[in-house]
């Protein structure tokens, strides 16, 4: 790598981590709760408002369900919240639903689950993206209408902090997060303590509106189907909650018990805040629609702010910088919940790569001890996302929580297998005591999520879910494809005969030479120097004088290899040479034949391509050739000398094999 090149990776990734200090990377309490907690925190900002924007169809009158409904979506997640701890008391390798499924259902439950979660870590990232610049847009008119431009923006901001280690990441990411916890807490109290104590008129700007269009005379199946619909939306405040889970490794010991209580506080959390925030819009009167044209009673011009801009302009009324601080901490930490599925993701990617589902590059471990290409992979798919929606959370929101709740169903699933077979040979009454009250958690969690998923496949299919469905069998059916040819390659390497590994009976070695010079007289000697029982150098006859001039050069240097002139009537190089290679072959079956290339060492890669296309395309033909070998001799021009000389070497995985440039 150039010196600019590894100056702007260092500027951003920072300083490479020896591969022996993993574990100074692992994270407390109070740094995993922002850094795995804050996708289904940062929930409560958007999940609220779906419900209500749900319930609009029906008119105003339908708001008085909304705390139902709140109250139904926290009681699914208490039972997600307990059912997970679970999980990570008995499988805290970091599997998470994968492993549970794999291992009680077998590898196409896990499969599924692995597909599942892929989408929705990609969506996480662009719905949490797009609530923010909603929210940002609230504040700043300019967000509002650059949505995409800013999304895409923040997602390259947040792969960069991501990709300099999850420790470091987490650190940053605290101090928002704790900010919008406290922030909102703080108004929902305020707010709920001026209502209904003080007895002050605190209406949002939205009070008194009506909605054009609605269609209150909804009855029956109909007004049922509308109720489930807002449920299945303000379900999207569960997602996350299964990070924690695949995200135990990077805990401090005891690892599992330090997930577990981060999970409960996670859930105490996310619960209270979707509770209030939902009260208290309610309390104030706050109406949302999915258009400013179907506010009946909005002032020329009205730009509709997001549930939580409206509750903090309503609560903090002559006091604006009460306002800003809750829309600048809400972008945040929507912004930053992406960093949930930035940890979630790669973990999930490296343990999919392990098991041969996956690129083994997804695999490995950057400089920084993150799974960098996992993290790149992630945001480049959620800037696809963005860009194809137009950062409209309303129609993202539409494909989300699918490959989540089928993750929840299957793990849940897996876990009552998993208590099943555990308690056929557990005698101890205390510990059996213990797994069927863990089973139990289980049933009811799988009973929840599994009524939650019908309905979401129920009311979001035709509004966009069949996309996320048919993203997930897509993937599901490629990791199959990659499996197949990881295990394909693997029997063969293992299988062949021990006929493949026979001596070949002589060596036939061809050098290649265009003109004659320092590099071809190089490799000449190199040739030579393996004492093959054949060695010719080889010309391709492309134009006649200079390969008559070549002949008579060669002739008299005094070299003592003969050299072969290959007709070309059509110009071509590669062909000829490698059909040349083939009569060799033919005429002697078990000789092995050997090819030297010469090949230019620049130092500029705009110098690579003056150079070397031919030799290129000669090994990338010659390498399908059974019994054949390539050998590129390097001659390295004066342009190397600065690479040459360079002493720090950052190639990628150079500090994980010990090379880390100080000798």
């Amino acid at each position: 790598m150039s010196k600019l090149t590894t100056a702007v990776k260092r500027m951003v990734v920072g300083r490479p981590f020896r591969s022996d200090s993993l574990g100074h990377t692992l994270l407390p309490k109070r740094i995993a709760l922002p850094v795995f907690a804050s996708d289904a925190l940062s929930s409560v900002a958007y999940a609220p408002e779906e419900i209500f924007l749900v319930l609009s169809a029906a008119g105003l009158s339908a708001y008085v369900y909304a705390p139902w409904i709140g109250l139904a979506v926290a009681a699914v997640m208490a039972v997600v919240v307990a059912s997970y701890r679970q999980n990570v008391h008995a499988y805290p390798s970091g599997g998470g639903d994968f492993e549970v499924a794999t291992v009680n259902l077998g590898p196409t439950a896990g499969l599924t689950v692995g597909s599942a979660l892929l989408v929705d870590y990609v969506l996480t990232v662009a719905v949490s993206i797009s609530s923010a610049a909603s929210n940002i847009g609230s504040a700043v008119p300019f967000v509002g209408t650059h949505k995409v431009l800013f999304a895409v923006v923040a997602i390259a901001v947040l792969t960069a902090m991501n990709l300099r280690g999850i420790r470091e990441s987490g650190t940053m990411f605290a101090i928002p997060t704790y900010a919008f916890m406290v922030g909102v807490f703080v108004m929902l109290i305020w707010g709920l303590i001026r209502v209904e104590i003080l007895g002050d008129q605190v209406h949002a700007e939205s009070y008194g509106f009506q909605l054009n269009g609605e269609q209150s005379h909804l009855m029956g199946l109909a007004f049922v189907f509308l109720l489930a619909r807002a449920f299945s939306s303000g379900c999207a405040a569960l997602t996350g909650v299964e990070a924690i889970s695949n995200g135990v490794p990077a805990f401090r010991k005891p690892k599992s018990r330090n997930a577990a209580t981060t999970l409960l506080l996670l859930g105490v959390i996310a619960i209270s805040l979707l509770i209030g925030i939902i009260t208290l819009a309610r309390r104030i009167g706050v109406v949302y629609a999915q258009n400013v044209s179907d506010l009946q009673g909005a002032p020329a011009g009205y730009e509709q702010k997001t549930l939580i801009a409206q509750l903090a302009k309503a609560v903090f009324e002559g006091f604006p910088a009460g306002f800003y601080f809750i829309t600048v901490v809400t972008a945040l930490i929507l912004v930053l919940a992406a960093n949930t599925a930035f940890n979630g993701f790669p973990v999930l990617g490296s343990i999919l790569a392990q098991n041969r589902y996956l690129p083994r590059q997804l695999h490995t471990r950057g400089d920084r001890l993150a799974f960098s290409n996992g993290i790149l992979f992630l945001s480049g798919a959620a800037m696809a996302f963005v860009v194809l929606f137009g950062a409209e959370v309303t129609r993202l929101i539409q494909l989300y929580i699918v490959g989540v709740f089928v993750s929840f169903v299957l793990s849940q699933t897996g876990m009552l297998r998993h208590w099943t077979r555990l308690l056929r040979t557990e005698t101890d009454p205390a510990v059996r005591r213990r797994m069927l009250r863990s089973r139990v958690i289980n049933a009811i969690g799988l009973t929840m999520t599994g009524i939650v998923l019908v309905v979401v496949l129920i009311t979001k299919f035709l509004a966009g879910a069949w996309i996320a469905i048919v993203t997930m069998a897509a993937i599901f059916g490629l990791m199959r494809l990659i499996r197949r040819h990881y295990d394909t390659v693997a029997r063969e390497l293992d299988e062949q005969s021990d006929d493949n590994l026979v001596l070949p009976s002589r060596t036939h070695s061809i050098v290649l030479v265009s003109k004659l010079h320092l590099p071809t007289r190089r490799a000449v000697a190199f040739a030579r120097a393996t004492r093959p029982d054949v060695l010719e150098a080889v010309t391709v006859n492309v134009d006649e004088p200079d390969t008559r001039q070549l002949v008579r050069e060669w002739g008299k240097s005094g070299i003592p290899v003969p050299l072969k002139v290959i007709e070309s009537p059509y110009r071509e190089i590669t062909k000829p040479v490698v059909d040349y290679v083939k009569r060799v072959r033919r005429s002697s079956p078990r000789d092995v034949v050997t090819v030297f290339i010469p090949e230019y060492v620049v130092g500029h890669w705009w110098e690579q391509l003056l150079h070397n296309q031919s030799a290129l395309r000669l090994k990338g033909r010659l390498l399908f050739e059974p019994g054949v070998m390539v050998t590129s001799v390097p001659w390295q021009l004066s342009s190397s000398d600065r690479a040459r000389q360079e002493v720090d070497v950052n190639a990628p995985g150079s500090v994980r094999r010990g090379y880390d440039g100080r000798g």
